[in-house]
Formats: C-alpha cells, structure tokens, sequence
C-alpha cells in the first residue's frame, strides 16, 4: 500500500494515524517533492474510476493563475487537467492510497481509508 500525502494537511495526518492504528503495512510518498508523472496519474486515475477534475483542488492558487476553473471537463480537455497537476502536483486531491489489490481512494474521511484495508480472516462460523 503506498499514500501520497502533504504532511502539512490535516486530513493526510488522520489517515496515517488510522492506517497506522489498523497495522497496516504501507509506503509514504510526499507527492510535492515527488511529483507523479503524467503516466502515474492517468494510472492513479484509472485506479481510483474517477476524472482528473474530480481530483483537481482548483482553490489553489496556481488554479486560479492558470484559469481550471473555466477549463471544460470533457474527453477533449482531459489530458490539460493531468499535465497541469503533473506540472503542479499542489493541485492533486490528497491524501490518495493505493491498495495491494489494484483499489485506490481519495482518503479524506475514516470510512475510505478503511475501504482500503484488508479484510480481516474470519474463522467459519463467526461473524464478520
């Protein structure tokens, strides 16, 4: 398992701690000093199900300088979103986990970082 985080937000802090509070086995990437390349986040995108917009913090300032907000959210315009948060990982949605399973999450409450987490063996016989 591998989270990309800024050790600055508070929400990648919390996932850390419920990761670590679970004993999960996992990697750290400081995305901003690590910066994922184009072809990590159309994998990441493609992991996650989910659009380059969806993940875009476009209240960043470097949003604003570079006009996402009115940048159109189609097939056409895709590859403008990643370049752009390639370019400037800042505008990456965090945290993000990748699971062993091929799964990945936008980590930002409790019940997602948990979605991520192996599920515990039961016995049989006994709930899970």
């Amino acid at each position: 398992m591998e989270i990309w985080i800024n050790p600055a937000c508070s929400k990648c802090r919390s996932a850390l701690s419920l990761l670590d509070e679970e004993g999960a086995q996992y990697t750290i990437r400081h995305y901003l000093e690590e910066p994922p390349t184009v072809r990590e986040l159309e994998e990441m995108l493609r992991r996650l199900g989910l659009e380059p917009w969806d993940i875009a913090r476009v209240g960043e300032p470097v949003a604003a300088e570079l006009g996402m907000a009115s940048w159109p959210c189609d097939e056409r315009n895709r590859g403008r979103w990643v370049e752009a948060m390639a370019a400037h990982p800042v505008l990456i949605q965090r945290p993000i986990i990748t699971a062993d399973d091929g799964t990945a999450v936008v980590g930002r409450s409790p019940e997602s970082v948990r979605s991520v987490l192996p599920r515990a063996e039961h016995p049989a016989g006994e709930p899970s």
